[in-house]
């Protein structure tokens, strides 16, 4: 290899021993015998010498014993394209220029062989070595970027079209052949997808301020054909060698899918999933409006509190299916009972919240109400049956009843209660008085702080299972109250009041130490224990002393931080982005699992799953109790699988409570869930029995 780079092979096609004489004398003149010189003397040999390879360039004489004229440089050339060829001896240089214009390298004129044909054959030699180098380069360029999954679009200073690769070609419309020349503009049609005006061009930009630039916000690609795709990505200016500015790429790619996820997350995160009211997140930003042009404009405006009469029975003898078709029924009608200005929500369960935003006097609402109350009263057909129900009704009044949805909703709330106390299937506006009910709170209060001294607080497991094998993959340690006296207190209860009274924070890490300390018993009695989680509320999160607490108890009960998961809400993730991305990295750092809790209810950004370090996400039970029977609720459950298995998070369906929830959940690779189907939430040695036997023979219900 090393002899054919130093002392390259030239074939001479000569015929005249003469000429072959002294071209071999000039180039062992040149170079000592740096090339290496092979002479044929009519074509037929110089060809099957050119198929055997090793040739680095040819030396040819266009007139030949067996071929003249232009043709013996056709036959070379067809032969061996990849050799370069320099033409010589000829005194036809019309000929030779012709022969240089089909792909000869050079011709040299007669008398300039001693001194040019050495340089004229290094020359050659190198240059085609160059040009191969370049044609590999710029092939494998090609093919990268053919073979990427984005649109690569590139430009000339004039804002020409310079180059297209295949997935540009097809999200455009445009072969590149067709849209070498042409004018960006013409080629690539933006548009702003909300106002529907022509976007920036982003090779303008990218020239102009000289650096890489993103594409308009919400930019909207026209196909050829007219068919539009959304898109996002990027442009950045090319450079020449001087750093002169000659062009522009753009990059692109479609998020028509991702744009249509986000926004059916959005939807979902502010609607409820049953009915596609909006929900209370929703609802309490347009309170918040409403108050802020009330205080503007010196209006008042309503919030009517609306409770379904005896709805638990009939939901309990007749089923969930009837009852939730029940309640669509239920929000049709209120729908079509109040302007376009105002909003119809629903709170959950049989609870729906109106608000009436352009009212002139508080008699307006009660109007409204007796209009609700009307149009209840008329018989439902749901699931062949006709059904009739009643509600009861309670009515706030801004700025007199409040000055903020919490305090507006909370009355109308409090006076819906005294409706139902007073016989139901009525309206009551709020009163001072009312907030007795107030007073009863602050007597659970007082229970609520001296729970922990007298030791009332005890938790319940419930074990999350593989839905594939049935083992028990791990447990949710759930807090229970028992003060004396009285039943199991849920803690729909009492946490929020311990929230809003400080208690939480040493609720929650009693909760924590002692899930932990009873962890470790498991794992010390051999027991094949997995890991524990805990809900997280958002007062104890955005406790300082949050992290340094976690760290402390784990130390102390002996369990290792893999063990345990935290579980918080998309509204307590959401609260303070940057603050909880610090918090979640401490965690994490330490070994702790994170889990995003009732996904799907709360504010369902796309960003933050890859914002913020999340191992888990636990679909909402609002979703799976929905999935064999509403196609957009098995739609959402089968989005937010796929979304966490992309995103490489275990996913943990929650609320499971039939064999057809749990199949649908399977056949969709959900790998784990919980709930009635498999136990309820259990004492801690039934658990320990649970882990020794195995759910199957030991299903609780």
């Amino acid at each position: 290899m090393a002899t054919s780079i130093l002392h390259p092979k030239i074939l001479l096609i000569e015929n005249d021993p003469a000429a072959s004489n002294a071209i071999r004398g000039a180039l062992a003149v040149a170079g000592s015998g740096s090339f290496e010189v092979e002479w044929v003397r009519q074509l037929s040999e110089a060809l099957v010498r050119l198929s055997k390879k090793g040739i680095a360039a040819v030396l040819l004489n266009l007139s030949l014993p067996d071929s003249q004229g232009i043709e013996t440089f056709d036959k070379v050339y067809a032969t061996a394209p990849e050799v370069p060829i320099l033409i010589f001896g000829n005194g036809n240089e019309a000929l030779a220029k012709e022969a240089v214009g089909r792909g000869a390298q050079d011709y040299l004129l007669p008398g300039n062989l001693d001194y040019s044909l050495p340089r004229a054959l290094r020359n050659a030699i190198e240059r085609k070595a160059v040009d191969e180098a370049l044609y590999l380069e710029r092939e494998r360029a090609v093919v990268t970027l053919n073979s990427i999954g984005d649109a690569v679009l590139c430009t000339d200073i004039s804002g020409n079209i310079t180059y297209l690769n295949l997935v540009a070609e097809t999200m455009t419309g445009w072969p590149r052949e067709e849209a070498i020349g042409k004018p960006l503009a013409e080629i690539f049609r933006i548009v702003d997808g909300a106002t529907r005006q022509t976007a920036r061009d982003p090779m303008d930009m990218a020239v102009e301020q000289n650096r890489t630039v993103g594409l308009t916000v919400n930019c909207v690609l026209i196909r050829r054909d007219g068919f539009e795709s959304a898109i996002e990505d990027s442009a950045a200016p090319i450079h020449d060698r001087a750093g002169r500015v000659i062009g522009a790429v753009i990059v692109f790619h479609d998020v028509s899918a991702a744009r249509a996820m986000s926004i059916q997350m959005t939807h979902s995160a502010q609607h409820d999933v049953l009915t596609n009211l909006p929900n209370r997140l929703l609802l309490n930003d347009r309170i918040a409006q409403s108050i802020a042009a009330g205080h503007r404009w010196n209006r008042p405006l309503a919030v009517i509190f609306l409770d379904l009469d005896h709805f638990k029975y009939i939901n309990d003898t007749m089923g969930h299916a009837i009852g939730d078709e029940l309640l669509q029924c239920v929000s049709r009608r209120l729908l079509a009972g109040v302007r376009a200005s105002d909003t119809v929500s629903r709170q959950g369960g049989d609870e729906f919240v109106i608000l009436l935003s352009e009212i002139t006097h508080p008699e307006d609402a009660a109007t409204s109400a007796r209009k609700i109350l009307l149009s209840l009263n008329a018989p439902c057909s749901v699931g062949g049956q006709s059904l009739r129900i009643s509600g009861s009704i309670g009515i706030s009044v801004y700025p007199a009843d409040g000055e903020d949805a919490e305090t507006l909703i909370k009355n109308a709330d409090m006076a819906m209660y005294h409706t139902k106390e007073n016989g139901r299937n009525n309206f009551q506006f709020f009163a001072a008085e009312m907030n007795l009910k107030a007073a009863e709170r602050q007597s659970l209060e007082g229970s609520l702080r001296c729970a922990l001294e007298r030791e009332e607080f005890l938790l319940h497991y419930q074990p999350k299972v593989n839905l594939d094998t049935g083992e028990i993959t791990g447990v949710e340690a759930l807090i229970r109250w028992q003060p004396p006296g009285r039943g199991l207190v849920s803690p729909s209860q009492f946490v929020p009041i311990a929230e809003d009274c400080g208690l939480i924070v040493e609720i929650g890490r009693w909760v924590l130490r002692e899930a932990c300390r009873q962890a470790r018993q498991w794992q010390d009695a051999g027991l094949p224990f997995k890991r524990v989680s805990i809900n997280v509320s958002a007062v104890e999160f955005r406790n300082k002393g949050f992290v340094e607490g976690v760290r402390t108890i784990l130390s102390e009960t002996g369990l290792e931080a893999r063990y345990l998961d935290l579980e918080l809400t998309e509204g307590v993730l959401m609260e303070d982005a940057e603050s909880t991305a610090a918090v979640l990295q401490e965690l994490k750092t330490m070994g702790v699992h994170l889990a995003v809790d009732d996904f799907g209810t709360g504010y369902s950004s796309l960003s933050y799953l890859q914002q913020f370090p999340i191992d888990v996400l636990k679909i909402d039970q609002s979703f799976v109790h929905r999935i064999t029977a509403d196609p957009d609720g098995s739609s959402i459950v089968s989005a937010i699988i796929d979304m966490g298995k992309n995103l490489k998070q275990r996913v943990i369906a929650e609320g499971i409570e039939t064999e057809e929830q749990r199949a649908f959940l399977r056949a969709h690779h959900c790998a784990e869930g919980q709930g009635y189907l498999f136990s309820r939430p259990v004492a801690a040695s039934q658990f320990a029995h649970l882990l020794q036997m195995g759910l199957k023979e030991t299903i609780v219900h």
